[in-house]
């Protein structure tokens, strides 16, 4: 089994994210490029304690980035959506609340 400490790397916290997480109950997660549900599901419901219900997955591709004449590309990510049941929340994300 792999570490769930590595299959989840950093929560996302945008505008989207947040309102997500107020609303429905959905948490996104930049998790690692090899992970699948199964992974992210066990690496979340092991770390937070709670009961996940579904995960989402998305692949990110890369920008590419240019500094004058020279031309780069950011690396591709991988990010999950994922929702917890209705009584549950991750304390460690909402502050307590």
């Amino acid at each position: 089994m792999k570490d769930p400490r590595r299959i989840i790397k950093h929560p996302i916290v945008t505008e989207k994210s947040l309102l997500d997480r107020d609303v429905k109950k959905r948490y996104t997660f930049a998790v690692a490029p090899d992970a699948n549900k199964n992974d992210v599901k066990h690496a979340i419901e092991s770390i937070f304690h709670v009961h996940v219900i579904g995960v989402n997955i998305m692949k990110i591709k890369g920008k590419v980035k240019r500094l004058g004449r020279f031309e780069g590309r950011r690396a591709d990510w991988k990010k999950a959506v994922v929702r917890l049941a209705a009584d549950e929340h991750i304390e460690e994300l909402t502050g307590g609340a």
